[in-house]
């Protein structure tokens, strides 16, 4: 949790919050994406977080991947923008959660995948057909389809 988010939960408590944030759709040269298994709730998904305040969300895609999994990417597109009711979480400690999430097309710069032990835990690179036997949030089958298509026509 970023320092911004920790003052607004002391003030607010488990109250929900509505939070802009960020996906990358790594990419690797056979099409497969990248996914990660969260820490706290075991499920897998596209690697991200939130954009800290000043923040460009390019920017804090790239800084997502790093912390999280050790890797440098390049980030090759917007795939789009999402929200709704199933971008709405409640975490195991309470607090409840509506994201905007803007997911990106990335490729991987430099590094070995490399899980921070905390919030990511495992990582794999699937297709899209293996994504969808994966135990995922609500959203992921609703935009992971639209990474994989935006893949198919400018990645590569």
């Amino acid at each position: 949790m970023s320092p911004f988010l920790a003052r607004l939960r002391a003030k607010i408590g488990n109250d929900l919050l509505m939070l802009p944030s960020v996906n990358g759709c790594v990419f690797d040269r056979a099409g497969r994406v990248l996914m990660a298994r969260h820490g706290d709730d075991g499920l897998w998904a596209t690697p991200g977080g939130g954009v800290d305040p000043g923040e460009r969300p390019q920017d804090a895609v790239v800084r997502e991947l790093r912390e999280e999994l050790a890797i440098e990417v390049e980030v090759r597109g917007l795939v789009g923008v999402y929200g709704g009711p199933e971008y709405r979480t409640v975490y195991p400690n309470g607090h409840e959660v509506a994201y905007v999430i803007a997911m990106y097309a990335c490729t991987l710069a430099s590094g070995t995948p490399t899980p921070d032990g905390e919030e990511i835990n495992d990582y794999r690179w699937v297709t899209e057909h293996e994504a969808g036997g994966l135990t995922t949030p609500a959203w992921t089958p609703l935009a992971l389809p639209d990474a994989f298509a935006w893949w198919r026509e400018h990645g590569g």
